[in-house]
């Protein structure tokens, strides 16, 4: 997906303006508009100042590396897991897999 449509659909999300955007994230609207069209790419500041708005990462904005998919605080909430000692990792990756289980077998009921 181009980083254009990500900020359009991010926007969206948000129920946001171009102008509640731009605010937020001190890039101009007509800025925000030439992206979103695809007339211009953001720079690498401008493509920051828009995710740290979002509160995503700028691999989620534009849509690529590992953790594109992620937004920021899912992205925090993995590093935090990784800083536990070992038997308290397992514990959270237990109920974890409890939840996953639970949901792909609603998912197969369904």
């Amino acid at each position: 997906m181009e980083t254009g449509t990500i900020i359009t659909s991010l926007r969206k999300e948000k129920g946001w303006s171009q102008t509640d955007l731009a605010t937020k994230s001190g890039v101009s609207r007509e800025m925000i508009g030439k992206y979103e069209r695809g007339e211009a790419v953001p720079s690498i500041e401008a493509a920051k100042k828009i995710a740290d708005a979002f509160e995503v990462s700028l691999d989620y904005l534009v849509g690529e590396g590992v953790n594109s998919k992620f937004d920021k605080k899912t992205v925090k909430r993995l590093q935090d897991i990784e800083k536990l000692d070992p038997a308290d990792k397992e514990h959270v990756f237990a109920m974890l897999d409890a939840f996953l289980a639970k949901n792909k077998l609603q998912a197969i009921l369904k």
